[in-house]
């Protein structure tokens, strides 16, 4: 890893973004409502799924299926009438998302909730004593949820499976098992040390940088070997500095060079991809 940068500097960079403050705009911001455990996981789920395209957007689609289920959105999924449930978001749409395809993906996680009382505990029931074992708990929580669904939710529920990164679901993951200033936590059970860094372009390109992989195929495989090149500075929680790097990002190149510069003389980032 020679170009990775320090402990130091990755330090400084988590406590100068690692901020409530600096959370909105991002759907993790709506998880801070709910006390109640199975509310907050449901919650997350939802947000999780739709995390992707223009934040503006995100937020307001993440907004609206929360404002549908209100305050106590696990036992509004358990009571919920379906067909009223349906009209209530006929007229949705996120980018490739419709009503139907939601309404399905809100049908599995009932089924989930109605089989197992929680998603965390159908999550544990598939966990399994090997290496990546959330890979394959977080793909027999999917599986239960595409098999709980009326119809196909489609991508809105990605399958660990097939070999992707699927950073929506490792999102979902490190919101409720992470607990600082910005994750909130409840899945006690689960070991951040076992989390896997949610990849998209932001962190590939990071994870290239810093000498964590040189893969140009943003699948699992490559998530694993950029979440290895963090838990070598942080093995208890690899995935501890990953808001404060999409905060990096969003500030541009410049920035991101000048917050790692200190650390060029000891084994930094030279900027060479």
């Amino acid at each position: 890893m020679a170009n990775a940068p320090t402990k130091t500097a990755l330090e400084r960079l988590y406590r100068k973004y690692n901020r409530r403050a600096l959370v909105h705009p991002d759907p993790l911001e709506f998880l801070y409502g709910f006390e109640d455990l199975r509310d907050r996981e449901v919650a997350a789920m939802i947000a999780a799924s739709l995390a992707y395209g223009r934040v503006a957007q995100i937020i307001k689609s993440v907004g609206a299926v929360l404002e549908v289920l209100g305050p106590n959105p696990a036992q509004a999924l358990l009571s919920a009438e379906p067909r009223a449930l349906s009209d209530s978001l006929c007229g949705f749409v996120h980018r490739f998302a419709t009503g139907e395809k939601l309404c399905s993906f809100l049908s599995g996680i009932r089924r989930v909730l109605e089989r197992f009382d929680s998603l965390q505990a159908c999550f544990l029931m598939h966990c399994r004593p090997e290496k990546n074992s959330v890979v394959t708990a977080l793909g027999g929580l999917a599986g239960e949820i595409m098999a709980g669904a009326e119809k196909d939710p489609g991508h809105l529920m990605p399958l660990p499976a097939r070999g992707s990164a699927c950073k929506r679901l490792h999102l979902f993951l490190r919101w409720m098992v992470r607990k600082d200033a910005v994750d909130p936590g409840g899945w006690d059970q689960v070991s951040p040390s076992e989390l896997i860094v949610p990849l998209d372009t932001h962190m590939h390109r990071v994870g290239r940088l810093c000498g964590f992989t040189r893969r140009n195929t943003g699948d699992l495989r490559t998530a694993l070997e950029i979440t290895d090149g963090f838990r070598w500075f942080c093995p208890e929680d690899p995935v501890r500095y990953d808001f404060a790097l999409t905060r990096v990002g969003m500030g541009g190149d410049a920035e991101f060079r000048e917050l790692f510069h200190g650390s060029r003389t000891d084994h930094g980032v030279t900027g060479k991809g």
